[in-house]
């Protein structure tokens, strides 16, 4: 039997696994494109990188969620954690504005 460590340890082997995989098709679709290469090494590194912001991301939207005294993460923290970036701030905010509208139908 194993431990909640040992689960955890092995959900995130699963989890990065799977954001390498997807960042070696995202990569070899756009090195194909453009006639280019990609290195395993390369591939491995992007992953690490997307990973430590990913890991990023959930801190502060922990964080976030936290100071507002909730347990549970919600639109209003991602887009918060968006402010700085016009371009996505505004797709998020319309993604947000829609799926209230839905909501409220």
């Amino acid at each position: 039997m194993t431990g909640p460590q040992e689960d955890d340890a092995e959900k995130e082997g699963k989890l990065k696994a799977a954001l390498w995989y997807s960042v070696g098709q995202t990569v070899d679709a756009v090195a194909i494109s453009q006639d280019l290469n990609a290195t395993p090494h390369f591939i491995g590194g992007l992953s690490e990188m997307c990973w430590a912001q990913i890991e990023t991301i959930a801190q502060d939207l922990e964080a976030f969620a936290k100071h507002a005294g909730r347990t549970t993460i919600n639109a209003e923290d991602v887009l918060l954690l968006a402010r700085r970036n016009e371009g996505l701030a505004s797709i998020l905010q319309a993604e947000a504005k829609a799926a209230k509208e839905k909501d409220a139908r």
